[in-house]
């Protein structure tokens, strides 16, 4: 105990002995300035007070939305739903990194190593399997602390998945065209990311989508300040998420229709590139939230040192959905003001099913692109008709008599039933309005319900309705 006392005040005088630059004062760490940066393709949603809930007579006599005084924070959105094009880039990255794991571990089972091919591991093109070896595998190149992590971490992997840690080698392009794949390990691993013969027609292979999982981890804060005490392990949820968008519900959800065209096209054709994403199950629509984090930090770590990670991208909750689509109106019956849904020249306000049957009376069939009629308050589109939204929170009809004033959700994983704001294409009016609540269960998917996402605002200066100076 006497060494111990004596070492720590050693410690303590030679600390205080060194130099430093804040004269003894207490002045902070100086971690730099701090500089909001806006998404790309979003738009600052300034935080404030509202009205949730109708204003109006409810119609429908659901009477799940008394109005509420609420307030909620700052925060960017989307200013448009998530188009195919925006998640055909999500399943394109799970896509080739399923292609470089699997090469990787196949690499690893043949006794290959990182550069063992021609190109060794610089090149463009690969010479064979070895040049998508793990990174790690040739232990005399890597750093002390990758050589450290390898040996007591990666090496080992974790329970679920023996690979866990590793890294892939992605400098080295993946070869697409048969006819110049390097040799019969990489036409294995490529063989097994598609359909079998059996399972083909007209002579065309497809990727079989059920291969194209998503793994990721988050922190089950809710749960974990709930606890007395816990390990922090123990609130960490590990997520797998098939991510391919359900493309048959435009044929389940019209009986006795044709819908064909849009089964077979709408999600991977151009042409519908600028369209919103449908057929986007809850859990999916989460998963695409912690891959748009991962893509964009795993960039900033890449190329921007020193900078700070982003916080994460997710999807809004029921009070900031309202919020936003309200567009700074208070009381109004749509995102535009209302009562009507159509303007002065007769034309309608939003992409919806105006009259029984007559799905073209607004000028469109299905959905339109997401960048169509003219924008709310706060620069954001569609926030009425097009594709209903998922939202993060749980639907409970009795939620507003018990949510907070202060940022209200309902965080439930055990109800599968979750909020869906906004109607859509095949909606009447009624939907349409920014205080009706409409909910859907979370594995499901379907033809008219899509998503867009948020980011919070670090800040807490931005308000929408506070007093101006």
């Amino acid at each position: 105990m006497k060494k111990f006392i004596a070492y720590t005040f050693i410690l303590a005088f030679l600390v205080g002995c060194g130099k430093s630059s804040d004269k003894g004062e207490l002045v902070g760490i100086n971690g730099g300035k701090w500089h909001p940066e806006k998404p790309y393709g979003m738009t600052l949603v300034p935080g404030g007070a509202f009205i949730m809930g109708k204003s109006d007579a409810d119609l429908a006599n659901v009477e799940d939305a008394p109005t509420k005084t609420v307030t909620v924070r700052s925060f960017y959105m989307d200013e448009t739903e998530i188009t195919n094009s925006e998640y055909r880039q999500f399943v394109e990255w799970v896509k080739d990194s399923t292609m470089r794991v699997r090469l990787a571990i196949l690499a690893d089972e043949s006794g290959q190593t990182a550069g063992s091919g021609d190109s060794k591991g610089k090149g463009k093109n690969a010479g064979s399997i070895g040049d998508f070896a793990f990174n790690d595998s040739d232990p005399e190149k890597m750093t002390a602390y990758d050589k450290y992590m390898y040996e007591n971490y990666y090496s080992v992997g974790t329970a679920d998945d023996p690979y866990a840690g590793r890294k892939l080698n992605k400098k080295v392009k993946l070869i697409k065209d048969t006819k110049l794949y390097p040799d019969a390990y990489y036409a294995e691993v490529m063989d097994s990311m598609y359909l079998p013969i059996e399972a083909s027609y007209n002579g065309l292979r497809t990727i079989d989508v059920n291969k194209l999982k998503f793994r990721y981890s988050w922190m089950d804060i809710q749960a974990a300040a709930k606890a007395k005490v816990g390990n922090r392990k123990n609130f960490i949820r590990t997520e797998e998420v098939k991510v391919y968008p359900d493309t048959t519900v435009w044929i389940k959800d019209y009986a006795y229709s044709y819908n064909e065209p849009m089964h077979n096209d709408y999600f991977w054709h151009k042409a519908y590139g600028d369209y919103p994403v449908v057929g986007v199950k809850w859990t999916q629509a989460k998963a695409f939230c912690a891959w748009r984090t991962l893509n964009k930090n795993t960039y900033i770590k890449s190329k921007k040192k020193g900078r700070d990670l982003i916080n994460s991208f997710r999807l809004p909750t029921e009070a900031e959905w309202e919020y936003s689509a309200r567009g700074g109106l208070q009381s109004a019956t749509y995102p535009w003001g209302g009562p009507y849904t159509k303007n002065d020249r007769g034309c309608f306000l939003a992409n919806f099913k105006p009259n029984r049957g007559d799905y073209a009376a607004d000028e469109a069939l299905y959905t339109v692109e997401a960048k169509s009629y003219e924008p709310n308050g706060y620069n954001l589109y569609n926030m009425a008709g097009n594709v209903a939204e998922w939202t993060d929170s749980s639907y409970d009809p009795n939620a507003y008599e018990y949510v907070s004033s202060m940022n209200p959700n309902v965080q439930d994983y055990k109800n599968q039933r979750k909020v869906v704001r906004g109607g859509s294409w095949k909606d009447v009016a009624y939907f349409l309005q920014v205080s009706t609540r409409d909910h859907e269960y979370a594995d499901s998917a379907r033809s008219y319900i899509g998503f867009r996402t948020v980011q919070d605002y670090m800040g807490l200066q931005t308000t929408g309705n506070g007093k101006k100076k």
